[in-house]
């Protein structure tokens, strides 16, 4: 085989559709938008335009609101954390800190603070310091002799 001769799987790539490129094309003359009319123009922009009538989107009542003081956690799961200490990734001798956890790549970003959650079961004895944690996690933890302090969460800066 020669570099000439390399050539992509057949049906790997496929000829993109040459529109208004004449009648014998099947995409000639209107090109696939149909017959006059504002969408067959160009820069046309009237998604939810409904000739005049008040939109639907406009129609319905406004609900709900958004909290700006909402804390965002980085979630954990009991399981999660034992298969990092049974790989090695976690050490069971240390405190586990959103800190911890982020460098044994239990999880991407600390956030505002890590959230333990009861899902699984934990053998190791272990002391947690995180910003929150549910009554079966707290429970779980220290049944297998370990402790959870519940620090403050200090939600970050806006920008």
């Amino acid at each position: 085989m020669k570099l000439n001769d390399l050539r992509d799987n057949q049906g790997a790539t496929k000829a993109r559709i040459r529109v208004g490129r004449g009648i014998g094309s099947g995409k000639g003359k209107t090109g696939g938008r149909g017959v006059k009319g504002q969408t067959s123009r160009t820069g046309v922009a009237i998604k939810g335009f409904e000739g005049g009538q008040m939109p639907l989107h406009r129609r319905l009542p406004k609900r709900g609101f958004n909290n700006i003081f909402a804390l965002d956690f980085a979630e954990v799961n009991l399981d999660r954390i034992q298969v990092a200490i049974d790989a090695g990734k976690l050490d069971a001798k240390a405190p586990v800190t959103a800190e911890a956890l982020v460098e044994a790549g239990v999880i991407r970003r600390a956030l505002d603070g890590v959230r333990l959650l009861g899902r699984g079961e934990i053998k190791a004895k272990l002391a947690f310091e995180v910003a929150g944690a549910t009554k079966s996690a707290v429970a779980a933890v220290e049944k297998a002799g370990g402790s959870v302090k519940v620090l403050k969460a200090v939600a970050k800066a806006e920008a």
